[in-house]
């Protein structure tokens, strides 16, 4: 892979910053966590020695508000999470899941929940889960029918969640509940601590890829949670939900862009150490046409990534965001989803054995244009920028669905 760009081509690209943590990340990725990456996704067991290992490099700081103990980069972010995502996606995948509830915290969390919650997750000795996706609504946020009824100094929670990525090894989620029946879109995040009564945290699903984090079904049976562990005004949450997604997006296509650019790496070597019809595969025109194409796919959703992190960190906020962000997670993930295709495809029969890490990569790229956000909805939220609601039958707010 190359090193990053220089920052001079345009205001939006990695600086020293980047650079410094591009070159660490990528050491600890060689040597620590590639080794681990074919049997955490073999045994889908959750890989605690390597939250360990990032939580004492300090990475879990990256895109945190320096008030919080944070470096205050998402772009920073975006770059440790491709450069791990280029060995092991579920090592990727544990920065990920601990930067997730950060977006909902800061757009509608109170200064005291801010300081109770955001310099435990930044040093790692917190984690959380961020639960929206239900058994009948996924990408229908605002569909959603986990209900929190007001109960004196509290409230009580009654539903079910599926797909809550990390709930498994929680302190607390952040868990969307409609708080209101005037409109769809009245909804709020609850933190929900793991030992709060009538909450339970379901086995963890048997994953096609993603398989080393796990991901469960919450039940929540008159879960009595505190007034004080509300997100925002009652019945006015759903922008939070909006934002927290929108801020999210980059990093979860930095995990596409760096899923991709390994992919890219394994099949450009196995070509150049096979030999068919007397010579190299990788001089069959073909063949290197398939890799050019992947080595375009590849840049242009990195620099989609980069552009869309560098306006979360200078504030960009609202269509300008959303845009940037679904545009990314959109390109990056159906690009890793090519990338991987065609990697197998040149790997051959060695493909489709397990014996060869790339079948691996294959899978979790097909999870990746699932979770977070179909593409589907990102294409909506895209075209939603540029045209406007489709119809009065469209509330204009659907669009962030969540399946992490």
């Amino acid at each position: 892979m190359p090193d990053l760009p220089s920052a001079a081509a345009g205001s939006f690209l990695p600086g020293d910053d980047q650079r410094e943590v591009q070159a660490l990340v990528r050491r600890i990725a060689a040597e620590r966590v590639a080794p681990r990456a074919a049997a955490i996704d073999r045994d889908a067991a959750y890989p605690q020695d390597m939250f360990d290992l990032l939580r004492d490099l300090g990475l879990f700081t990256l895109p945190f508000p320096p008030e919080y103990g944070g470096a205050g980069s998402l772009l920073s972010g975006c770059v440790a999470i491709e450069e791990l995502g280029r060995v092991c996606y579920n090592t990727a995948y544990l920065l990920l899941v601990q930067w997730t509830p950060i977006g909902a915290i800061i757009a509608a969390g109170t200064t005291a929940q801010k300081q109770r919650l955001l310099p435990g997750l930044a040093n790692g000795t917190l984690r959380a889960g961020f639960s929206l996706t239900e058994p009948q609504s996924g990408s229908d946020v605002s569909g959603i029918r986990t209900r929190a009824r007001r109960d004196g100094d509290g409230y009580r929670l009654t539903g079910n969640k599926v797909w809550c990525t990390n709930a498994a090894v929680s302190d607390f989620i952040l868990v969307a509940a409609r708080t209101g029946e005037a409109k769809r879109g009245a909804i709020n995040f609850f933190i929900v601590e793991r030992d709060t009564a009538g909450f339970t945290v379901g086995r963890a699903e048997d994953k096609l890829g993603a398989r080393g984090i796990p991901s469960s079904a919450l039940f929540l049976d008159d879960a009595c949670v505190p007034a004080e562990n509300m997100l925002g005004v009652e019945g006015q949450g759903f922008k939070s939900v909006m934002a927290a997604l929108n801020a999210s997006r980059p990093l979860i296509a930095a995990r596409g862009v760096g899923l991709a650019q390994g992919a890219m790496d394994l099949a450009a070597e196995y070509v150049s150490n096979r030999r068919a019809f007397g010579q190299a595969v990788s001089d069959f025109q073909g063949v290197r046409w398939m890799l050019a194409d992947m080595a375009i796919g590849v840049e242009a959703a990195r620099l989609l990534t980069y552009r869309a992190a560098a306006l979360a960190d200078a504030g960009a906020h609202g269509a300008e965001l959303a845009r940037a962000a679904a545009m990314a997670k959109c390109f990056a993930s159906d690009t890793a989803m090519r990338v991987a295709t065609d990697a197998v495809q040149l790997f051959g029969a060695a493909g489709i054995s397990n014996d060869y890490p790339i079948n691996r990569y294959f899978r979790d790229a097909k999870v990746l244009q699932i979770v977070e956000g179909t593409n589907q909805i990102q294409r909506n939220i895209i075209a939603r920028t540029l045209l406007g609601s489709p119809g009065l039958g469209s509330t204009g707010l659907g669009g962030g669905g969540r399946s992490n």
